[in-house]
């Protein structure tokens, strides 16, 4: 491991990662990105030479070169490690040679990866198991997306966008749900699901799969899977599930049941029901480990988040300011669900769409995601490095929703107009919620900075 590895994207969530666990391995570790940002800046402090820019002279005297699949072929460090015969490593396969001579327990599905996999994280944390950690977010609790652990164990986020969580041969592994998402790479449901059954196949013998029972495509993959899975879910057909459901704002709080046995009740520093869906996930990996109960109480009440998942940026007593990554029709509806507990007077949504193929794909999804927002902007869609699409567009987006809501109040507005509009809109009481995978973000932060020069 005493290697000098050169990561492609260093800024990146999941490269970042990576890079943290090889700073921490002993490795020599370098990387570029086109912006620096707070990842960035950490990654130096740690130790990591960061270059600004992809140039062909970056990996001057590295042994590997770790790349993603957002990376261009034509990106000259990509086209330089070539020349050089570097071996070059995809970011799947740099975790897991990373997990080699550990007990991998992963998390995929179409949403809820990040949340659900830092949550276990967190309760191995609390039960002392000194877990080392890959997540896709910042998990608050530990602030940080990936740590190094002395434990046996391995939590990793699996992204199956692009295939690469077929790398992994866990023992133990969670899939909270499957939806049509990524279709630009699957091109087809089929193909996706597909995946799914190989993923769950690539489990170990001796392992545990923990799936979603009130998901019908994967309850279909179970019919034919030989090896031992727990069904976990909000309806009585799953083996662990909820009863007495209380949802109060942020968070709620069930009795869990474990094969029609009282287990405990729990209280949950999340909101609602697709979230308690995903701890139920995470209370049957607990049991299936041994861990007690009493620190997987602890662990659902003291989570404390990821970043910009259902993240409160601002709030006093006129105003709150909430960003969530929601990109996808399913969990934009599934967050706004969980905001409307709140019980603002007025809710006014900010949404980015991300990638000019999703909002195609989902144009009539998403037309009726919104329905429970007083007033909605869209934004111009975050490309993520794909080329346009001719008509697709955000304008089209709002004349969708229109269709499918007529006098529904929406807006199609720049990014860099939405917070003189906001604030010029704002009534006390209102609740502003960002969504979006991009950089959306930066609206939320900005206006929760104008609003608390305010207060």
């Amino acid at each position: 491991m005493k290697k000098h590895y050169h990561l492609i994207g260093i800024g990146g969530i999941g490269m970042s990662g990576i890079a943290q666990l090889l700073l921490a391995c002993g490795c020599k570790v370098s990387g570029s990105d086109l912006k620096e940002n707070r990842i960035t800046a950490s990654l130096k402090e740690s130790g990591a030479q960061v270059f600004l820019g992809h140039n062909a002279g970056n990996i001057r005297g590295v042994d590997a070169v770790v790349y993603s699949s957002a990376i261009k072929e034509d990106n000259p460090e990509l086209i330089e490690a070539r020349k050089q015969s570097l071996p070059l490593v995809v970011r799947a396969q740099a975790l897991a040679e990373l997990m080699q001579d550990k007990t991998v327990i992963t998390v995929s599905g179409s949403h809820g990866k990040t949340t659900t996999t830092s949550l276990v994280a967190y309760l191995l944390l609390e039960a002392g198991l000194f877990p080392t950690v890959a997540v896709g977010g910042i998990l608050k609790n530990i602030d940080t997306n990936a740590c190094l652990g002395d434990g046996k164990f391995f939590v990793a986020e699996a992204d199956e966008s692009d295939g690469s969580f077929l790398y992994y041969k866990p023992k133990y592994s969670i899939v909270t749900n499957i939806d049509r998402e990524h279709l630009d790479y699957y091109k087809s449901f089929g193909k996706e699901i597909d995946a799914f059954r190989e993923f769950l196949n690539r489990t170990d013998e001796d392992g545990c799969v923990f799936c979603s029972g009130d998901d019908a495509n994967l309850r279909e993959i179970l019919k034919s899977y030989r090896k031992k899975y727990v069904l976990f879910g909000l309806k009585e057909t799953s083996q662990v599930y909820p009863e007495n459901i209380k949802l109060d704002g942020l968070t709620s709080e069930f009795d869990c049941y474990y094969k029609d046995k009282f287990i405990a009740r729990f209280n949950l520093a999340l909101g609602g029901e697709h979230n308690i869906s995903n701890a139920l996930a995470v209370v049957a990996l607990g049991i299936e480990l041994g861990i007690g109960l009493e620190f997987i109480q602890k662990a659902l009440s003291g989570y404390k988040g990821a970043r910009r998942r259902l993240e409160i940026k601002f709030k006093d007593h006129n105003y709150t300011v909430i960003d969530d990554y929601a990109h996808h029709p399913t969990e934009i509806q599934a967050t706004l669900k969980c905001v409307a507990n709140l019980k603002a007077k007025r809710s006014i949504a900010i949404f980015q769409p991300h990638r000019y193929t999703r909002t195609q794909l989902l144009l009539d999804e998403f037309a009726k995601s919104f329905d429970s927002i007083d007033h909605l902007v869209i934004t111009d869609i975050y490309a993520a490095s794909e080329p346009p699409i001719p008509g697709v567009s955000a304008q089209l987006l709002c004349e969708k929703i229109k269709e499918h809501k007529p006098g529904e109040t929406v807006n199609f507005i720049p990014k860099e107009k939405i917070i003189e509009h906001v604030l010029g809109i704002l009534k006390s009481g209102d609740l502003v919620i960002t969504l979006g995978a991009g950089d959306i973000v930066k609206v939320s932060d900005e206006l929760a900075e104008r609003l608390q020069g305010k207060s």
